[in-house]
Protein backbone atom coordinates (compact mmCIF):
# COMPACT_ATOMS: atom_id res chain seq x y z
CA UNK A 1 0.00 0.00 0.00
CA UNK A 2 1.40 3.45 -0.90
CA UNK A 3 1.92 5.93 1.92
CA UNK A 4 -1.15 8.15 2.34
CA UNK A 5 -0.64 11.88 2.97
CA UNK A 6 -3.48 13.44 4.98
CA UNK A 7 -3.74 17.14 4.14
CA UNK A 8 -5.84 19.48 6.28
CA UNK A 9 -7.27 22.66 4.78
CA UNK A 10 -7.40 24.87 7.88
CA UNK A 11 -8.80 28.01 6.28
CA UNK A 12 -11.67 28.73 3.94
CA UNK A 13 -11.04 27.92 0.27
CA UNK A 14 -13.40 27.78 -2.65
CA UNK A 15 -14.28 24.16 -3.61
CA UNK A 16 -12.46 24.33 -6.96
CA UNK A 17 -9.18 25.06 -5.19
CA UNK A 18 -9.72 22.22 -2.72
CA UNK A 19 -10.25 19.93 -5.72
CA UNK A 20 -6.99 21.11 -7.26
CA UNK A 21 -5.10 20.26 -4.09
CA UNK A 22 -6.67 16.80 -3.96
CA UNK A 23 -5.62 16.20 -7.57
CA UNK A 24 -1.91 16.75 -6.90
CA UNK A 25 -1.42 13.02 -6.28
CA UNK A 26 -3.49 9.88 -5.75
CA UNK A 27 -1.93 9.46 -2.30
CA UNK A 28 -3.23 12.83 -1.06
CA UNK A 29 -6.20 12.64 1.31
CA UNK A 30 -7.73 16.10 1.74
CA UNK A 31 -9.70 16.91 4.88
CA UNK A 32 -11.78 20.04 4.36
CA UNK A 33 -14.72 20.86 6.60
CA UNK A 34 -15.68 24.51 6.10
CA UNK A 35 -18.45 24.28 8.71
CA UNK A 36 -15.70 23.91 11.33
CA UNK A 37 -13.68 26.92 10.16
CA UNK A 38 -13.96 30.66 10.87
CA UNK A 39 -16.45 32.43 8.63
CA UNK A 40 -14.76 34.71 6.05
CA UNK A 41 -15.65 38.38 6.44
CA UNK A 42 -14.63 39.18 2.88
CA UNK A 43 -13.27 37.36 -0.14
CA UNK A 44 -9.91 35.65 0.51
CA UNK A 45 -10.13 36.27 4.27
CA UNK A 46 -7.83 33.86 6.13
CA UNK A 47 -8.69 35.14 9.57
CA UNK A 48 -12.45 35.22 9.69
CA UNK A 49 -14.98 35.21 12.49
CA UNK A 50 -14.37 32.22 14.80
CA UNK A 51 -17.19 29.72 15.13
CA UNK A 52 -18.57 28.59 18.47
CA UNK A 53 -18.29 24.85 17.89
CA UNK A 54 -20.50 22.49 19.83
CA UNK A 55 -18.99 19.39 21.43
CA UNK A 56 -19.42 17.31 18.29
CA UNK A 57 -17.81 20.00 16.12
CA UNK A 58 -14.94 20.41 18.56
CA UNK A 59 -14.21 16.67 18.48
CA UNK A 60 -14.37 16.61 14.67
CA UNK A 61 -11.85 19.46 14.44
CA UNK A 62 -9.52 17.87 16.97
CA UNK A 63 -9.67 14.58 15.04
CA UNK A 64 -8.91 16.38 11.78
CA UNK A 65 -5.84 17.96 13.37
CA UNK A 66 -4.72 14.68 14.93
CA UNK A 67 -4.88 12.87 11.58
CA UNK A 68 -3.00 15.45 9.52
CA UNK A 69 0.53 15.28 8.16
CA UNK A 70 0.31 18.54 6.17
CA UNK A 71 -1.76 21.63 6.88
CA UNK A 72 -2.73 24.53 4.66
CA UNK A 73 -2.63 27.33 7.26
CA UNK A 74 -2.47 27.07 11.05
CA UNK A 75 -4.94 25.77 13.60
CA UNK A 76 -7.35 28.65 14.19
CA UNK A 77 -8.22 27.57 17.74
CA UNK A 78 -4.92 26.93 19.52
CA UNK A 79 -1.93 27.17 17.17
CA UNK A 80 0.50 27.13 20.08
CA UNK A 81 -0.70 23.60 20.88
CA UNK A 82 -0.12 22.19 17.39
CA UNK A 83 2.64 19.78 18.50
CA UNK A 84 0.23 18.02 20.87
CA UNK A 85 -3.05 18.52 18.97
CA UNK A 86 -1.47 17.42 15.69
CA UNK A 87 1.25 14.89 16.61
CA UNK A 88 1.54 13.60 13.02
CA UNK A 89 1.93 17.09 11.54
CA UNK A 90 5.17 17.68 9.66
CA UNK A 91 4.65 20.81 7.54
CA UNK A 92 2.43 23.91 7.54
CA UNK A 93 1.97 26.10 4.48
CA UNK A 94 1.17 29.61 5.72
CA UNK A 95 -1.11 31.99 3.85
CA UNK A 96 0.95 35.03 4.89
CA UNK A 97 4.44 36.13 3.91
CA UNK A 98 5.37 37.42 7.36
CA UNK A 99 4.96 34.69 9.97
CA UNK A 100 8.02 35.38 12.13
CA UNK A 101 6.22 37.24 14.90
CA UNK A 102 3.39 34.70 14.93
CA UNK A 103 5.55 31.59 15.25
CA UNK A 104 7.68 33.28 17.91
CA UNK A 105 4.64 34.34 19.98
CA UNK A 106 3.15 30.85 19.79
CA UNK A 107 6.46 29.09 20.43
CA UNK A 108 6.14 27.17 17.16
CA UNK A 109 9.61 28.33 16.13
CA UNK A 110 10.93 26.11 18.92
CA UNK A 111 9.35 22.96 17.48
CA UNK A 112 10.46 20.58 14.73
CA UNK A 113 7.61 21.61 12.44
CA UNK A 114 8.47 22.86 8.97
CA UNK A 115 6.87 26.08 7.77
CA UNK A 116 6.67 27.66 4.35
CA UNK A 117 5.44 31.17 3.77
CA UNK A 118 3.44 32.90 1.07
CA UNK A 119 6.39 35.13 0.19
CA UNK A 120 6.02 36.64 -3.25
CA UNK A 121 2.29 35.91 -3.52
CA UNK A 122 1.37 39.45 -2.54
CA UNK A 123 4.22 41.24 -4.31
CA UNK A 124 2.27 42.77 -7.20
CA UNK A 125 -0.73 44.13 -5.21
CA UNK A 126 1.59 45.55 -2.55
CA UNK A 127 3.82 47.18 -5.16
CA UNK A 128 0.72 48.71 -6.74
CA UNK A 129 -0.37 49.98 -3.33
CA UNK A 130 3.06 51.49 -2.66
CA UNK A 131 2.97 53.25 -6.02
CA UNK A 132 -0.58 54.48 -5.35
CA UNK A 133 0.52 55.96 -2.03
CA UNK A 134 3.54 57.70 -3.51
CA UNK A 135 1.54 59.17 -6.39
CA UNK A 136 -1.29 60.22 -4.05
CA UNK A 137 1.01 62.66 -2.30
CA UNK A 138 3.46 63.54 -5.09
CA UNK A 139 0.59 64.44 -7.42
CA UNK A 140 -1.18 66.41 -4.70
CA UNK A 141 -4.42 64.43 -4.45
CA UNK A 142 -5.23 65.73 -0.94
CA UNK A 143 -5.10 69.27 -2.38
CA UNK A 144 -7.33 68.29 -5.29
CA UNK A 145 -9.88 66.71 -2.97
CA UNK A 146 -10.03 69.88 -0.88
CA UNK A 147 -10.47 71.99 -4.01
CA UNK A 148 -13.23 69.71 -5.26
CA UNK A 149 -14.99 69.73 -1.89
CA UNK A 150 -14.99 73.55 -1.93
CA UNK A 151 -16.08 73.73 -5.61
CA UNK A 152 -12.97 75.80 -6.20
CA UNK A 153 -11.39 76.02 -9.66
CA UNK A 154 -7.82 77.30 -9.39
CA UNK A 155 -5.01 76.12 -11.59
CA UNK A 156 -1.75 75.25 -9.89
CA UNK A 157 1.63 73.63 -10.44
CA UNK A 158 1.95 69.95 -9.60
CA UNK A 159 4.96 67.63 -9.21
CA UNK A 160 6.13 64.45 -10.88
CA UNK A 161 7.43 61.17 -9.54
CA UNK A 162 9.89 60.51 -12.37
CA UNK A 163 13.37 61.68 -11.48
CA UNK A 164 12.84 61.35 -7.73
CA UNK A 165 14.72 58.97 -5.47
CA UNK A 166 12.86 56.01 -3.99
CA UNK A 167 14.48 53.96 -1.22
CA UNK A 168 13.13 50.42 -0.79
CA UNK A 169 14.05 48.80 2.52
CA UNK A 170 13.92 45.01 2.29
CA UNK A 171 14.51 43.15 -0.97
CA UNK A 172 12.50 39.98 -0.59
CA UNK A 173 9.90 39.14 -3.20
CA UNK A 174 7.80 42.17 -2.30
CA UNK A 175 10.70 44.60 -2.14
CA UNK A 176 12.07 43.46 -5.49
CA UNK A 177 8.68 43.96 -7.12
CA UNK A 178 8.38 47.41 -5.56
CA UNK A 179 11.86 48.35 -6.79
CA UNK A 180 11.10 47.17 -10.32
CA UNK A 181 7.75 48.98 -10.39
CA UNK A 182 9.19 52.34 -9.37
CA UNK A 183 12.24 51.95 -11.62
CA UNK A 184 9.96 51.41 -14.61
CA UNK A 185 8.48 54.88 -14.03
CA UNK A 186 11.78 56.68 -14.29
CA UNK A 187 12.66 57.06 -10.63
CA UNK A 188 16.09 56.49 -9.15
CA UNK A 189 15.69 53.42 -6.94
CA UNK A 190 18.01 52.47 -4.10
CA UNK A 191 17.31 49.04 -2.62
CA UNK A 192 18.59 48.14 0.83
CA UNK A 193 19.07 44.44 1.54
CA UNK A 194 21.26 41.95 3.33
CA UNK A 195 24.99 42.43 2.65
CA UNK A 196 26.50 40.15 0.03
CA UNK A 197 23.20 39.06 -1.52
CA UNK A 198 22.56 39.07 -5.26
CA UNK A 199 18.92 40.04 -5.69
CA UNK A 200 18.83 39.75 -9.46
CA UNK A 201 17.50 43.28 -9.92
CA UNK A 202 17.90 45.39 -13.01
CA UNK A 203 21.19 47.29 -13.17
CA UNK A 204 19.22 50.54 -12.89
CA UNK A 205 18.44 49.69 -9.24
CA UNK A 206 21.28 50.57 -6.89
CA UNK A 207 21.56 47.80 -4.29
CA UNK A 208 23.21 48.66 -1.00
CA UNK A 209 23.43 46.99 2.44
CA UNK A 210 20.74 47.95 4.92
CA UNK A 211 23.51 49.33 7.15
CA UNK A 212 23.69 52.24 4.69
CA UNK A 213 20.19 53.41 5.64
CA UNK A 214 21.36 56.54 7.46
CA UNK A 215 23.48 57.54 4.46
CA UNK A 216 20.63 57.07 1.99
CA UNK A 217 17.80 58.80 3.89
CA UNK A 218 18.84 62.45 3.30
CA UNK A 219 18.44 61.96 -0.46
CA UNK A 220 15.24 59.90 -0.30
CA UNK A 221 11.98 61.38 -1.61
CA UNK A 222 9.88 58.23 -1.13
CA UNK A 223 10.75 55.65 1.54
CA UNK A 224 9.06 52.26 1.09
CA UNK A 225 9.34 49.73 3.93
CA UNK A 226 9.09 46.07 2.85
CA UNK A 227 11.25 44.41 5.47
CA UNK A 228 10.09 41.54 7.70
CA UNK A 229 9.63 42.25 11.40
CA UNK A 230 12.62 40.95 13.34
CA UNK A 231 14.55 42.04 16.41
CA UNK A 232 16.80 44.03 14.07
CA UNK A 233 13.99 45.82 12.21
CA UNK A 234 11.73 46.67 15.17
CA UNK A 235 11.88 50.46 15.51
CA UNK A 236 14.14 50.71 12.47
CA UNK A 237 12.54 54.03 11.48
CA UNK A 238 12.47 56.33 14.48
CA UNK A 239 12.62 60.05 15.13
CA UNK A 240 16.25 60.32 13.99
CA UNK A 241 15.61 58.54 10.70
CA UNK A 242 12.45 60.56 10.00
CA UNK A 243 14.34 63.79 10.69
CA UNK A 244 17.00 62.74 8.19
CA UNK A 245 14.48 62.60 5.33
CA UNK A 246 14.11 65.72 3.17
CA UNK A 247 11.20 68.05 3.85
CA UNK A 248 8.11 66.78 2.04
CA UNK A 249 9.27 63.17 1.79
CA UNK A 250 6.67 60.39 1.64
CA UNK A 251 6.76 57.21 3.73
CA UNK A 252 5.01 54.00 2.66
CA UNK A 253 4.81 51.12 5.14
CA UNK A 254 3.83 47.71 3.73
CA UNK A 255 6.11 45.87 6.17
CA UNK A 256 4.85 45.66 9.75
CA UNK A 257 3.70 48.43 12.07
CA UNK A 258 6.46 48.11 14.70
CA UNK A 259 9.14 48.76 12.07
CA UNK A 260 8.21 52.44 12.54
CA UNK A 261 8.16 54.43 15.78
CA UNK A 262 4.53 55.51 15.46
CA UNK A 263 4.57 58.48 17.90
CA UNK A 264 7.62 59.84 16.09
CA UNK A 265 5.81 59.40 12.77
CA UNK A 266 2.75 61.28 14.06
CA UNK A 267 5.01 64.13 15.18
CA UNK A 268 6.73 64.33 11.78
CA UNK A 269 3.36 64.36 10.02
CA UNK A 270 1.61 66.88 12.27
CA UNK A 271 4.56 69.27 12.02
CA UNK A 272 4.14 69.21 8.25
CA UNK A 273 7.78 68.33 7.68
CA UNK A 274 6.90 64.89 6.31
CA UNK A 275 4.85 65.23 3.14
CA UNK A 276 2.71 62.17 3.69
CA UNK A 277 2.46 58.60 4.91
CA UNK A 278 0.67 55.71 3.20
CA UNK A 279 0.18 53.01 5.83
CA UNK A 280 -1.17 49.49 5.49
CA UNK A 281 0.18 48.33 8.86
CA UNK A 282 0.22 49.78 12.37
CA UNK A 283 1.74 49.18 15.78
CA UNK A 284 -1.71 48.20 17.10
CA UNK A 285 -4.27 46.56 14.82
CA UNK A 286 -7.07 47.40 14.41
CA UNK A 287 -5.88 50.99 14.56
CA UNK A 288 -7.39 52.48 17.77
CA UNK A 289 -10.18 54.96 17.21
CA UNK A 290 -8.29 57.68 19.09
CA UNK A 291 -5.15 57.42 16.95
CA UNK A 292 -4.23 60.81 15.42
CA UNK A 293 -3.43 58.99 12.18
CA UNK A 294 -7.14 58.69 11.35
CA UNK A 295 -7.65 62.43 11.03
CA UNK A 296 -4.48 63.67 9.34
CA UNK A 297 -4.93 64.89 5.76
CA UNK A 298 -1.42 63.75 4.91
CA UNK A 299 -2.06 60.12 5.87
CA UNK A 300 -3.68 57.27 3.96
CA UNK A 301 -4.95 54.55 6.31
CA UNK A 302 -5.43 51.05 4.89
CA UNK A 303 -6.72 48.29 7.24
CA UNK A 304 -3.91 45.82 6.54
CA UNK A 305 -5.65 44.89 3.31
CA UNK A 306 -3.34 46.11 0.55
CA UNK A 307 -2.16 42.58 -0.23
CA UNK A 308 -5.63 41.01 -0.42
CA UNK A 309 -6.92 40.80 -3.98
CA UNK A 310 -9.74 38.71 -5.43
CA UNK A 311 -7.28 36.29 -7.06
CA UNK A 312 -5.31 35.56 -3.89
CA UNK A 313 -6.74 32.10 -3.20
CA UNK A 314 -5.97 30.97 -6.72
CA UNK A 315 -2.35 32.13 -6.38
CA UNK A 316 -1.99 30.59 -2.92
CA UNK A 317 -3.33 27.31 -4.28
CA UNK A 318 -0.75 27.42 -7.09
CA UNK A 319 2.01 27.79 -4.52
CA UNK A 320 0.64 25.08 -2.23
CA UNK A 321 0.13 22.56 -5.03
CA UNK A 322 3.70 23.11 -6.21
CA UNK A 323 5.03 22.73 -2.66
CA UNK A 324 2.87 19.68 -2.00
CA UNK A 325 4.27 18.03 -5.12
CA UNK A 326 7.78 18.87 -3.91
CA UNK A 327 6.99 17.50 -0.44
CA UNK A 328 5.77 14.20 -1.86
CA UNK A 329 8.84 13.93 -4.08
CA UNK A 330 11.26 14.76 -1.26
CA UNK A 331 12.46 17.93 -2.99
CA UNK A 332 13.20 21.31 -1.32
CA UNK A 333 10.10 23.41 -0.63
CA UNK A 334 9.61 26.97 -1.84
CA UNK A 335 9.65 29.79 0.71
CA UNK A 336 10.96 27.86 3.75
CA UNK A 337 10.75 29.77 7.01
CA UNK A 338 14.26 30.25 8.40
CA UNK A 339 14.30 30.33 12.18
CA UNK A 340 17.74 31.88 12.40
CA UNK A 341 16.59 34.89 10.37
CA UNK A 342 13.05 35.17 11.72
CA UNK A 343 11.41 34.99 8.27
Amino acid sequence: MPHRTPVLIATYLEPEYVDRIAAVDDTVEVRYEPDLLPVPRYRCDHGGTPRALDETGRRRWEQALADSEVSFDFDWQAPEALPTRAPRLRWVQATSAGIGGFVERTGLDRTDLRFTTAAGIHAVPLAEFALTGALHFVKGLPHLRRQQRDHRWQRYTTSQLAGRTVCVVGLGGIGRQVAATFAALGTRVVGLGRPGRDYGLDAAVEVRPVDDLDQVLPGTDVLVLCTPLTAQTTGLIGARQLAALPDGAVLVNIARGPVVDEPALVEALTSGRLGGACLDVFSTEPLPGDSPLWDLDNVLVSPHSASTVATENATLTDLFCDNLRRYLDGRPLRNPYRRELGY
